[in-house]
């Protein structure tokens, strides 16, 4: 018995927006990293639900990461920069790009290999997550070009190798368990 698309993609897409919420409300959606800087890991789940279920779920998932940003940014700033991700150009447009661009990947590649198609997507969505980011605060002067040049370098270019390898296991996985879905163990088995 299979669940049909729309209830499926419904049944993802909560899911992934509640990942999304738990990551930005609790530390696991930062990984300490040099410096005392951290790399995020929020943007994910946008690029799961791209690649398991299209670009609108992709873009949803994205939407509710951007929402929860805007509303940590506005209800309890951690930094001097965090009064421009009150600003939904900032905080959640490029966030519902992530998954678009991560579906647009994921298709182009589908042809190939499973787990490169799964990990270029993450690469694609993760560079676009930290591309758009740095650019409109570049834009909006939040940040100096120089700046956001090094945190490219220094974070977001870790973040989409991390994106990829996250990307391809919850991938792999998935498809692994709906592949089987409906067989069990020992029917495959040879005898």
């Amino acid at each position: 018995m299979s669940i049909s698309s729309p209830v499926r993609k419904a049944v993802v897409a909560g899911a992934l927006a509640a990942v999304s919420i738990v990551l930005s409300l609790t530390p696991f959606g930062y990984i300490p990293w040099l410096a005392g800087a951290s790399l995020t890991v929020m943007h994910v789940p946008a690029i799961i639900g791209a690649v398991l279920e299209g670009p609108l779920v992709g873009a949803l998932v994205g939407a509710i990461f951007g929402v929860s940003s805007l509303v940590k940014a506005a209800t309890s700033p951690g930094g001097p920069i965090d009064v421009f991700f009150t600003n939904p150009v900032v905080s959640v447009i490029p966030r519902i790009l992530v998954g678009v661009v991560a579906w647009a990947v994921f298709a182009a590649f589908r042809g190939k290999f499973r787990a490169v198609s799964a990990a270029v997507a993450g690469v694609a969505g993760s560079l676009t997550n930290a591309l758009l980011v740095l650019g409109t605060l570049v834009a909006y002067k939040a940040i100096p070009l120089a700046v956001a040049g090094s945190v490219f370098v220094a974070n977001s270019l870790v973040e989409a190798v991390v994106g990829g390898i996250l990307t391809t296991a919850v991938v792999l996985a998935w498809k692994g368990i709906g592949d089987s879905v409906g067989k069990s163990r020992l029917s495959s088995e040879d005898k």
